[in-house]
């Protein structure tokens, strides 16, 4: 168990962001002052969307569910998000959550956490940070029992994490619902969760992409801006961003659809696809190559893992059984615990090293498109 982050230095209320141009033709300071409108007095509720992007997640876990009815109503109702990305196994760990909003996410977080852990939300929105804040104390009191509040909630940008006074390595789960497309400068978000994160950490979010990049009219679109459709990256390109910025092996653990309803915003977007992807993107330096690789490895899952007890997910192409072998490739062992760097190394047994190298590790075909899965296909490098 680690302290959590020592946030003394968080940037002033008042302090810009220096969020850089990101290339698409779209104004950045714009983009931002659009969303801060749209989030924090446009929308009432998630009634007032005019897209299925910001509630495109299908069924939470059952343990989830639970946790959800203890949360203020005025915090869930005030929630846009686009995924469930809350992995379990998380206790006494350290939780940044990017674009808190009304802090949902957060306060499932500091469940999962338990009392040794702690949550971070940060989120550019006042009316959202109102309503997160009013009730985080009173939440982790007397709902959950704890002698004190673990969560606590910043007001800074997604872009400049290190004015927000957020440190290097001081995280090891950094989570986000929904937020990054809505940033124009998306590069530097992932290098600045890459920052953030401690080694063996990991970028666990849901997010908006599409099947192709956007052209410009669809990019300045305002309500498309606020709707999380305008700033979707094609999904290729992301991960290509994410590569550059240390995340050597994007894994896909679930995708879904997302349908434009509003007939007029139908006519702008025309053919692009839209879809809910949620990525897992480890920080494992020297641990991650660009290809699957064999060495011989496998793992095997205790069922350590409150509400996977039987099998746990890693992405969509791979469910571990508890107590079953699995031959993996190098990445996926890293992945689960190699070297004992991962934040799931105590919940995996390695078996093996790299001392051998067999080649290739047999890979399914994949043709490159986005596959829409319920979490049970193709994913991952192997």
């Amino acid at each position: 168990h680690q302290p959590p982050p020592d946030l003394s230095g968080v940037m002033s209320a008042n302090k810009k962001a220096k969020v850089s141009h990101n290339g698409n033709g779209a104004d950045s300071s714009a983009i931002l002052a659009s969303v801060q409108d749209y989030y924090g007095k446009v929308l009432s509720s998630t009634k007032d969307l005019k897209t299925t992007a910001c509630c495109a997640a299908g069924k939470p876990h059952p343990a989830l569910l639970e946790i959800f009815k203890k949360i203020p109503k005025e915090v869930t109702e005030k929630f846009y998000g686009c995924g469930s990305p809350l992995p379990f196994g998380i206790d006494g760990l350290r939780v940044l959550d990017l674009g808190s909003g009304s802090g949902r996410d957060c306060y499932a977080a500091a469940a999962l956490v338990g009392e040794k852990g702690s949550v971070v939300g940060i989120d550019m929105t006042d009316e959202q940070l109102s309503v997160s804040r009013d009730h985080a104390d009173a939440f982790c009191t007397k709902t959950l029992g704890y002698k004190k509040s673990n969560m606590s909630f910043i007001k800074g940008y997604i872009e400049c994490l290190t004015d927000a006074g957020v440190k290097p390595g001081s995280f090891d789960i950094v989570m986000s619902n929904c937020v990054v497309n809505l940033s124009p400068d998306k590069k530097a978000v992932i290098n600045e969760v890459y920052r953030a994160l401690a080694p063996g950490g990991e970028f666990y979010f849901s997010d908006v992409y599409c099947d192709r990049r956007l052209p410009e009219h669809v990019q300045k679109h305002e309500v498309l801006w606020g709707e999380c459709l305008a700033g979707a990256l094609y999904d290729k390109d992301f991960e290509r961003y994410a590569r550059a910025a240390g995340f050597a092996d994007p894994r896909i653990l679930s995708v879904a659809p997302i349908e434009v309803e509003d007939y007029e915003l139908l006519k702008v977007v025309g053919q692009a696809k839209f879809y809910s992807i949620t990525y897992r993107l480890f920080k494992l330096p020297n641990l991650l190559e660009t290809l699957c690789e064999d060495y011989g490895q496998a793992v095997k899952y205790k069922g350590t893992i409150k509400g996977s007890e039987d099998a746990y997910r890693l992405d969509a192409g791979h469910i571990f059984e508890k107590d079953k072998l699995a031959l993996v490739c190098g990445n996926s062992a890293a992945m689960c615990g190699e070297d004992g760097l991962c934040w799931l190394s105590k919940h995996f047994e390695i078996i093996g090293d790299r001392k051998v190298h067999y080649g290739l590790f047999p890979c399914g075909p994949k043709d490159g498109s986005i596959q829409v899965t319920d979490g049970c296909g193709p994913g991952g490098c192997c």
